[in-house]
Formats: structure tokens, sequence, C-alpha cells
């Protein structure tokens, strides 16, 4: 099983809140790897929006992202866009 890992940084405005955190949720539910996310000493399932939404992460948070199994690396590069991408944001 493929394991990836990699720490990025939340540009946008209001980090992991509610719109930006279920995008988040929506774009790694479509992958069959396990995805975690690690920010503030707390860790969380990515497909699971209340865990998501209790790392607490704010603008300019380091979030440690971890995707375990066969498609790992997809996952990886989706999660990635869309932080890279500020979530879409016009900010």
């Amino acid at each position: 099983m493929a394991t990836v890992e990699k720490t990025l940084t939340l540009t946008n405005k209001v980090g992991l809140h509610a719109r930006p955190a279920s995008l988040l949720v929506q774009t790694a539910a479509r992958f069959r790897a396990a995805i975690e996310l690690t920010a503030n000493g707390r860790s969380a399932d990515a497909k699971r929006i209340l865990q998501v939404l209790q790392l607490g992460a704010e603008c300019g948070t380091a979030i440690s992202v971890r995707a375990e199994g066969d498609d790992a690396a997809g996952a990886m590069a989706a999660v990635e866009a869309l932080i890279l991408e500020r979530f879409n944001e016009p900010e």
C-alpha cells in the first residue's frame, strides 16, 4: 500500500471553516485512500466533516496530510491542489 505525506499551509482567509472543510471532505470522499489531517496537535479523518472542523485550523496553520492506499498519490494531489488554490476563494 502506498503512503504519501506532505505538510501544507492554509492560505485562504477563513482556514478550515464550514465551506472549505466541506470542499475538503467532498474531495477526500472521492478516493479509497485513508486521508488523515494533523494540525494544532489534533488529528482528523479527512472524510469526516466534524473531525475536520474540530482541528480549528485558521489561515497560516500548517497541516500535515497523510494519504494511505492504492490511490494515495491521486488523493494527495487533489487535496494539495484544493489547499494551494485556497479552496477556490477569491482572496
